[in-house]
């Protein structure tokens, strides 16, 4: 049976991961939702994964190198990234961003994500 999970922001931890990107997230028993604090001039380095992502920004911008094109994603737009596609991003002014993973990211669970944790900017 599934266990119901009630959550605040303001109680989970704040994990930083390099001085100008933080985050934090929840996970479910098929899908995670993270809250990501990208400080203007963050870069999230080229990556893929197996999961499919759905990013939300609330405030600020990202602008994304995707499939060789650029995609600048605003406060109140939403884009979705399909499973195994190469992209990166860079915080255009420091935003506020909820991404929805499914299934769950084992990397960032593990904390072996190692991509986001060496870079600070570019």
């Amino acid at each position: 049976m599934s266990e119901l999970k009630y959550f605040r922001w303001n109680d989970l931890e704040l994990e930083n991961l390099n001085p100008l990107l933080q985050r934090q997230f929840v996970v479910g028993e098929g899908v995670m939702l993270a809250r990501v604090l990208l400080k203007k001039g963050s870069h999230v380095p080229m990556h893929s994964h197996l999961n499919e992502q759905i990013t939300y920004i609330l405030e600020g911008a990202l602008k994304f190198g995707i499939d060789g094109d650029e995609i600048v994603v605003r406060a109140g737009e939403v884009l979705c990234i399909p499973p195994n596609m190469p992209h990166e991003a860079f915080a255009l002014e420091d935003t506020v961003d909820l991404d929805i993973f499914t299934p769950p990211r084992a990397d960032w669970i593990n904390k072996t994500d190692a991509y986001l944790r060496e870079q600070a900017s570019r």
